[in-house]
């Protein structure tokens, strides 16, 4: 080997063993020239983020809603009193008492005027404090925005947008076509995705008085009857009733004010064909719902007052037997559960045969009253809170806690598909939803929770 080729390998051998020495430190200083993160601004925005969603509730815009459907009630009939009086004026005690009727509508008119007055101005507060706040939420997340100098949340967003673009691109490359249903399977407003937070709440003419109960909407109604609304309230141990309470309109419902009042049964409560348990529906000027003391169902019709009787199979379990239930509760006398949807009337219940599994039978509006088909699922019954149908599609509901409750099943009729996975959230107004219809009129949720009406709106793709 030449010299030339020993000497710069004993030269790189030197310089390592300099470099490894322990007598040899190395110190590094390291100096950041970004500003510091303020934490203390970032604390301070989300807890007026929080505050802001506080304030803002459903309950205050729904509160106007029901101020104005009052009024919306009122205002009509007031001028309907002044008229009979200008027609039937005779200058003595008619008149009197007429004008007394008319002073006392005026002094209920000026009242809710007040009201709703009075929650316009806080609601126009509330409004101009939240833009402000808002504004000014803005401006400092903007500004927090600088601080990240890694670019995280600009390609977050940009992300976002490429995502949206891609689902975009596919679904438009691959229409799905729908196949042709059956009258009792085809839903005209699409499928079933979602139910929004409560439209509408009131306590009604008898705030928490009556802890179970029903109410809604007849979706086959008779001729000129088309925007009234029913109302069934377990006045006997909260388990028995023996009256339908009608009102002209909503408003009507929301205010108190029962025209043309109640509908009764029979004198006796309970007693036989009387109604037992909650879970009660209307459907073409008739009434739905469990015959006292009976595994069946019983129909009365409001206008003849007769009742039909319908004989559900043997082996089903009725007298608080087959309830809903959740953990903590099993809600009393709900063995059978009326439903309706676009097609008509449905029973759900169980029985001996079926292990304590929801069953559905479709109701056919025959004199005598049959079942025209009955399908059998695999979701136990006293593990479900509450069942509806919607286009021939059984829903169940769980409870989740005191605030919200889950629409976890369905069973397709058409197809015999069952899901465990539907994943759909109600909030609630009162941790107990004791009965559930779907109105096909509107597409609407009308829920009875301890003694409150609450509406949802059921939404479709």
């Amino acid at each position: 080997m030449k010299l030339c080729e020993i000497l710069p390998l004993f030269a790189l051998f030197t310089f390592t063993q300099q470099a490894t020495s322990p007598q040899d430190k190395c110190a590094c200083e390291l100096i950041n020239s970004e500003k510091a993160f303020p934490h203390d601004k970032f604390s301070t925005v989300e807890d007026q983020s929080s505050k802001c969603n506080s304030n803002i509730t459903p309950q205050k815009t729904m509160e106007m809603e029901s101020l104005l459907l009052g009024l919306e009630r009122r205002l009509p009939q007031l001028q309907e009193d002044v008229s009979m009086l200008e027609r039937e004026d005779d200058g003595e005690l008619y008149a009197v008492v007429s004008l007394q009727v008319i002073e006392n509508e005026l002094r209920e008119i000026n009242q809710l005027i007040d009201r709703l007055n009075r929650t316009t101005l806080g609601n126009q507060r509330l409004t101009n404090d939240s833009t402000k706040q808002l504004e000014e939420l803005r401006a400092e997340m903007q500004e927090l925005e600088t601080y990240d100098t890694m670019q995280v949340i600009k390609t977050q967003k940009s992300n976002l947008r490429l995502r949206k673009d891609l689902e975009q691109c596919r679904t438009g490359a691959h229409t799905i076509t729908h196949p042709t249903q059956p009258p009792h399977g085809y839903c005209p407003h699409g499928q079933f995705v979602n139910i929004t937070r409560p439209r509408l709440h009131t306590a009604g003419e008898y705030p928490g008085s009556y802890k179970y109960g029903a109410w809604g909407q007849d979706p086959k109604p008779e001729a000129g009857r088309e925007r009234w609304y029913w109302l069934v309230m377990l006045t006997s141990g909260n388990k028995f009733s023996n009256y339908v309470r009608l009102y002209s309109s909503l408003s009507s419902l929301i205010v108190g004010v029962s025209q043309p009042g109640n509908v009764q049964i029979h004198s006796s409560n309970p007693t036989t064909n009387t109604i037992q348990g909650p879970n009660v529906v209307m459907y073409g000027g008739a009434l739905y719902y469990n015959c006292y003391n009976q595994d069946a169902v019983c129909r009365f019709n409001l206008t003849t007052k007769t009742v039909s009787n319908l004989q559900l199979p043997k082996g089903t379990r009725y007298n608080s037997k087959g309830n809903f239930c959740h953990l903590d509760e099993c809600y009393q006398f709900t063995d059978l559960d009326l439903a309706t949807d676009e097609s008509g009337v449905w029973v759900i219940y169980t029985t001996t045969q079926d292990f304590g599994n929801l069953v559905l039978s479709k109701v056919e509006e025959t004199e005598p009253l049959r079942l025209s088909q009955t399908w059998r699922t695999s979701v136990y019954k006293q593990g479900v809170t509450n069942t509806f149908v919607v286009c021939g599609v059984l829903y169940a509901t769980r409870y989740i806690d005191k605030d919200v409750e889950e629409v976890f099943y369905s069973f397709d009729t058409r197809t015999g598909l069952e899901r465990f996975n539907v994943g759909v959230f109600i909030n609630k107004m009162s941790p107990n939803i004791y009965a559930l219809n779907y109105s096909p009129v509107n597409q609407m949720l009308h829920a009875y929770c301890d003694s409150l009406m609450v509406s949802y709106k059921v939404l479709f793709n």
